[in-house]
């Protein structure tokens, strides 16, 4: 018997996938529940098991090309004497597609788009089941090399044998962190940027890259990776939403020095920042809603969204869930953990989302406002800019110098009015300005 794989669906945004790369060959043992291939979907990479015991007959998409999702990419042979007509299969699907190998949409209708990818799965694609990237597969005893695309380019561009470098990624991968690990032994690359605002533009440039991103020609052109693509389909999606723009101005000496009190313990201001959101929101359940067919939709959770750029382009926003339930303390190990799996793409789709509000913090970059642009499926966004010593004039007619940064509040006008942002970030200021250490109780 031949069976089918198919491009699972890993989000309720994918339509189609691009495969990393085939852990097994055409001809390959294939046991039950053994990863076959990687797949990216828009966010995040994601193994993708068997669930039948045979032989990896042919392989219909290659890695590096993409398919549309519910599309066969490859069909696994119940014995060794199949394996022809496996391929005779793969060659069929081929010729039907007006000679276009691939990658090759199949006849029949594409799966249930779903946010859970072991529900995609099981559900919607009933010959692969896709496993958490966290609890990967052991690794191919193939013995093959497996490299991220984006390592390959830098292995390239920099002349070194792939084979030299030990693989930190799922199955062995080699990431593109293993690569330039390897190019700089004797020092730790400097960690990408995380959302947090600093307290001077001093810190703002201590917290600003340390390393440029790959040069590229110009006069060229580079294709779009699929985490690119997601991001505009989801800024398309935002030009359908009547949105404003409400902004306040927040002094900041309070929180700053609570932060000084609980950095040594492991918190960051992007924690704290989530913390103090998270808990005036619990106020104002409004600007938490967002609007659905069915009218305004009140979550019952306040999960917390935090935009980081990643290193290969594109946006992310790891969720910090239950943000106003959970303590200070684990909110940050939660939100190293995000940032972590977000950089190894390996972040699991509730874990990007499931945000009910997000944040967007470029003050680690020096500026001091801007606007964002509404996410899709939210109500309200809240751009967060650098924190600046201030002249400012006291209520008794004195002048003093106080740390002050500017925050604009994004809504979507069908849900939220300008009063309800008013208030919300009145409320916003007052805890941070007033009473920030209620943060840490």
């Amino acid at each position: 018997m031949i069976y089918e794989i198919f491009m699972p669906a890993l989000s309720s945004t994918m339509t189609e996938g691009k495969i990393t790369s085939w852990v097994k060959s055409p001809g390959d043992k294939v046991e039950k529940g053994e990863t076959v291939v990687i797949v990216e979907s828009d966010k995040a990479d994601m193994d993708v098991e068997s669930f039948y015991e045979g032989y990896l007959g042919a392989i219909v998409t290659p890695a590096g090309e993409s398919a549309p999702v519910g599309s066969a990419i490859a069909y696994v042979a119940e014995t060794k004497e199949e394996i022809a007509e496996a391929k005779q299969k793969a060659a069929g699907q081929a010729s039907s597609q007006n000679g276009v190998a691939a990658p090759q949409k199949s006849e029949e209708t594409p799966a249930k788009l779903v946010s859970s990818p072991t529900a995609a799965s099981v559900a919607s694609i009933p010959d692969v089941v896709v496993s958490s990237p966290r609890k990967s597969a052991p690794a191919p005893s193939s013995g093959r090399q497996i490299v991220s695309p984006r390592a390959k380019r830098i292995a390239k561009d920099n002349g070194i044998d792939l084979a030299k470098i030990s693989g930190t990624g799922p199955n062995g991968r080699v990431t593109a962190a293993d690569v330039e690990t390897f190019l700089s032994p004797a020092s730790t690359p400097a960690p990408a940027p995380v959302a947090q605002v600093s307290s001077t533009p001093t810190k703002a440039v201590a917290t600003a890259p340390a390393k440029a991103a790959a040069s590229v020609a110009l006069g060229t052109a580079q294709s779009l990776t699929t985490l690119q693509k997601a991001v505009i389909n989801n800024m398309n999606q935002s030009l359908s939403v009547p949105t404003f723009r409400v902004g306040y101005t927040i002094t900041t000496d309070a929180l700053d020095a609570l932060y000084k009190q609980v950095k040594s313990k492991g918190v960051t201001m992007t924690a704290l920042l989530a913390k103090a959101v998270a808990v005036t929101l619990q106020k104002h359940p409004l600007v938490n809603a967002s609007l659905s067919d069915r009218g305004i939709e009140y979550k019952s959770n306040i999960n917390i969204a935090v935009a980081v750029a990643m290193d290969d382009g594109g946006l992310i926003t790891p969720v910090l869930q239950n943000a106003d339930q959970t303590d200070l303390y684990t909110l940050s190990r939660n939100w190293k953990g995000l940032v972590d799996r977000a950089r190894a793409k390996q972040l699991q789709p509730e874990e990007y989302n499931s945000g009910t509000f997000t944040i967007s913090n470029l003050g680690m970059f020096g500026v001091d406002r801007f606007d964002a642009i509404l996410p899709p499926g939210t109500g309200a966004i809240l751009a967060v800019g650098g924190s600046r010593p201030q002249v400012v004039a006291t209520k008794d007619g004195a002048i003093k110098v106080s740390s002050q940064m500017q925050v604009n509040l994004t809504a979507d006008h069908r849900v939220i009015y300008g009063a309800h942002a008013a208030q919300f970030l009145q409320d916003l200021a007052k805890l941070i300005e007033t009473n920030p250490q209620s943060l840490t109780l």
